[in-house]
């Protein structure tokens, strides 16, 4: 798979500060003056800046600019999910990579992971995230169940690897995800899992169950992803409203 041009310019603004070419304190070019260096789109620019962000390389004011922060990456990604534009800007980050699609039936055990009635019929796009860097350690393992009336959309999955499936969905079926219900819960890494993740068997891991429900509330798609510890951070902003409706 060839690299992506907001994958390139990561990796050559993070050489740049990792190089001192930019050094800490210092501010990075502009979107625009970015933009024009690479001739990229601001979409593009703004999605390699969130990389190096989600790395701790970087921080962004408005009306301050882009700020290094840091010579070296941090381990692991932290990305902020508060709204579906955070989730979709996570499916532009993260690469996906199919490996098996089937069609399932819902036993007792993947009911209660999923939170769905035992015996319902799914279509399963299980796939690896990857973050764009040559020979870098996935981001996680994302078990997906659609609908089974999707099943055709499996073709279209492999060949949009940064487009959420729900995007796809919507943009093929017209159906909308009007809100995700999301759980987080520690589990011990599935041998099952632990060699396409490169990691050890029963290690610690993050999983993160989203419920995809539309404009009705009928939930339409269902994802599972495992994260290796270290690899992946949720992280979360709480505002506290007052009476009068402001933060």
């Amino acid at each position: 798979m060839s690299e992506t041009l907001w994958a390139q310019v990561a990796r050559d603004l993070t050489a740049g500060i990792t190089t001192g070419r930019f050094p800490i304190g210092s501010l990075l070019p502009t979107e625009l003056e970015l933009c024009e260096h690479y001739g990229a789109s601001r979409h593009t620019v703004r999605t390699a800046i969130r990389q190096l962000q989600d790395q701790g390389l970087v921080s962004r004011k408005k009306k301050a600019g882009t700020r290094v922060e840091a010579a070296a990456p941090t381990s692991g990604y932290r990305q902020s999910l508060a709204s579906l534009e955070d989730l979709i800007q996570f499916g532009v980050a993260h690469i996906r990579t199919v490996q098996e699609t089937a069609e399932v039936t819902a036993d007792a055990s993947l009911a209660a992971e999923l939170g769905c009635e035992e015996g319902t019929r799914w279509f399963r796009i299980s796939s690896l995230r990857l973050d764009g860097r040559p020979g870098g350690a996935p981001i996680g393992w994302t078990d997906v169940y659609i609908d089974p009336t999707y099943a055709d959309l499996g073709d279209v999955v492999r060949a949009s690897p940064d487009v959420l499936i729900t995007t796809l969905i919507e943009q093929r079926y017209g159906r909308r995800s009007a809100e995700i219900r999301q759980d987080v819960d520690a589990i011990a890494l599935p041998a099952v899992r632990a060699a396409a993740l490169q990691a050890k068997p029963e290690a610690p891991a993050l999983r993160i169950v989203r419920q995809y429900l539309d404009e009705k509330g009928k939930v339409f798609e269902i994802s599972s992803t495992i994260h290796p510890v270290g690899r992946f951070t949720v992280s979360q902003r709480l505002r506290r409203m007052y009476e009068n409706g402001h933060a």
